[in-house]
């Protein structure tokens, strides 16, 4: 049996300390916060507990899906076929099938064409290391001509990634379409979108009740200071109220940066490859309205003075009853972690937002926000650059027995629970592997005497 620390209670960290315990090892889980789930966790807004975060499952994510059976909660899903918005040129418009995209009156039939043709072609490519020598911008420019690229597809980019769309490859928007044609992927007619009954705030509490099931010691509030090696090699951490625990392996499932900081002692390029990797970073509005904005689940922005990125209505897909009869509005925005709007204070971000969807919706009123509440966090996503996957850190540092296996490392698809949980699967059968071969290894030397 091989005694594992896992650093960080997000959805990798309890994947990998799930498949671990199910193989029989012994697994400690370490988070800093009060509870496990990381950017999955859920908070309250007004009266209402949900998620901090919009999530949303497919019918397409089997990896996440194989968990909620596991748990109990996959007949609890609810599916539904949800529309998509569009703002643009200050008025609002449905793009939710073939009809209305030809009816789209931002674009002529010719942009709409070549529109079409770039996400059809997209979604038939397979060499997703190809695109990453490839510049986002150019490869849209080339495909949907400048037209297209300047009203639907810069806008979208900036949205996303600011004005680092200009780093970004083309994979980046290949794993994007990817997602949006998984369910044709996979056999199935049409792709739909589930929630549990709950949110995340329940699956999170029967995940944590089952990896107490299996053994894991789940050890929330507990903040790591520092990861290194005893005299004798072996992985020691040292948490922020100056405690130490000494492990077999040691995982780190934090963003890079922080993985640089908590283990000094890696080597040189480690350190230049984990700093090196440019994050993006969110500040996000929960909203909890009186009354519903537009049917629309998810509405994308192109004009660039609404201050927001998008705008999920959550309440379209979710049954209100959730609510309270109310809806919950998501307005993220998207920034580079340095971003003066982890700065700004709630009410001026309050404001700003608030006043842009009296623009928007001209039946908004400012009395119909019942509760607002804004999660920042710098570090979500790192950002699919040129050659990406060749400048990656390896999972396998430098130090004996500590990993650094963390998002970064989904380099084929989007950032979210579904490819999370692939990833940290993947990694708990080579982490498997590896602890097999050691253990045979150690009792071929131990007969050898």
């Amino acid at each position: 049996m091989t005694h594992y620390g896992i650093i960080g209670g997000g959805i990798l960290g309890m994947t990998l300390a799930h498949r671990l315990a199910e193989a029989g090892e012994q697994v400690a889980l370490l988070e800093a916060a009060p509870h496990l789930g990381g950017l999955a966790d859920a908070w309250q807004v007004g009266n209402v507990t949900w998620d901090r975060h919009y999530h949303v499952t497919l019918l397409s994510d089997l990896h996440f899906r194989k968990v909620l059976g596991e748990l109990g909660l996959d007949d609890d899903m609810n599916w539904v076929e949800t529309k998509t918005g569009f703002f643009t040129d200050g008025q609002l418009y449905s793009m939710s099938n073939n009809l209305e995209f030809l009816k789209f009156p931002p674009l002529n039939l010719i942009d709409k064409f070549r529109l079409g043709a770039t996400i059809f072609y997209a979604s038939k490519l397979t060499d997703w290391k190809k695109l990453e020598r490839t510049p986002v911008a150019d490869w849209l420019r080339r495909l949907s001509v400048r037209r297209t690229f300047e009203k639907i597809w810069l806008p979208l980019l900036r949205a996303k990634l600011g004005e680092n769309y200009t780093k970004a490859s083309a994979a980046f928007i290949w794993s994007t379409i990817a997602r949006m044609y998984a369910a044709r992927r996979t056999g199935l007619k049409k792709e739909m979108f589930g929630y549990v009954r709950g949110g995340y705030a329940r699956i999170l509490d029967r995940w944590t009740e089952r990896l107490v099931e299996l053994g894991v010691d789940v050890r929330t509030g507990e903040a790591t200071h520092d990861v290194a090696l005893t005299v004798d090699g072996t992985p020691i951490v040292e948490t922020c109220d100056g405690r130490y625990a000494d492990f077999d392996r040691v995982i780190l499932t934090t963003p890079s940066p922080v993985i640089s900081k908590l283990c000094p002692d890696l080597s040189d390029d480690e350190h230049s490859r984990h700093n090196g990797l440019q994050y993006q970073g969110i500040v996000c509005a929960s909203v909890l309205l009186k009354r519903p904005l537009a049917q629309f689940y998810v509405t994308n922005i192109t004009d660039d003075w609404v201050p927001f990125t998008a705008v999920i209505e959550m309440s379209t897909l979710v049954d209100r009853e959730e609510f309270g009869g109310n809806s919950l509005v998501y307005l993220p925005k998207y920034v580079s972690p340095d971003d003066p709007l982890f700065e700004e204070s709630n009410e001026s971000i309050r404001e700003r937002f608030v006043a842009a969807l009296e623009r928007m919706y001209p039946h908004f009123r400012r009395d119909d926000v019942i509760d607002f509440k804004i999660s920042r966090v710098r570090n979500v996503v790192s950002l699919s650059t040129l050659r990406y996957s060749e400048n990656l850190p390896p999972m396998k540092t430098s130090l004996p027995g500590v990993y650094a296996i963390n998002s970064a490392h989904i380099v084929n698809g989007t950032l979210n629970v579904n490819e999370t949980v692939r990833l940290a699967e993947d990694a708990a059968k080579m982490l498997l592997v590896e602890g097999a071969e050691s253990q045979k290894i150690k009792a071929e030397l131990a007969a050898l005497g």
